[in-house]
């Protein structure tokens, strides 16, 4: 899955300390849920710092599961699916798709690039079984 946001305010802005101060737990969460594959983070842990086509204003956020319904458990069933209630205090709508997911081979960690170019398909495409929305209930042998 990859997922870019476009903050509000600064990360270091008193409106993002619920947000900046919550990094570490939730994911700490994910590392330990079931499913849990990889995430996107830097040599301190964190993917705050990564920048996308040198827009600092968005923050990125990408991680690999086992399968679709690991993921949803993770973001709706954990203590993650409080701060997806608060998004719109911390982040500008985007108009458009923010975020991808698609189906990697086992044992392959993707790429940023790789990420920003399903992103692209799935804005220019729509659904598929290449780039896909939580909406789609497509399975890997769909790209059969």
């Amino acid at each position: 899955m990859e997922h870019d946001v476009v903050s509000k305010f600064d990360l270091e802005s008193p409106e993002m300390a619920d947000f900046v101060n919550n990094l570490d737990p939730i994911n700490a969460i994910a590392e330990r849920s079931p499913g849990f594959i990889w995430r996107l983070q830097d040599e301190s842990g964190d993917a705050t710092c990564i920048e996308v086509e040198d827009a600092p204003d968005i923050i990125v956020n990408m991680s690999v599961w086992e399968n679709l319904d690991v993921l949803k458990n993770f973001m709706f069933k954990t203590d993650h699916i409080d701060f997806l209630k608060r998004k719109k205090e911390w982040f500008v709508s985007m108009g458009e798709d923010s975020y991808v997911l698609w189906y990697v081979p086992e044992g392959h960690i993707p790429t940023l690039a790789e990420a920003m170019e399903k992103l692209e398909y799935l804005r220019r495409n729509g659904e598929s079984p290449q780039a896909f929305s939580l909406k789609s209930r497509y399975t890997p042998q769909d790209l059969i």
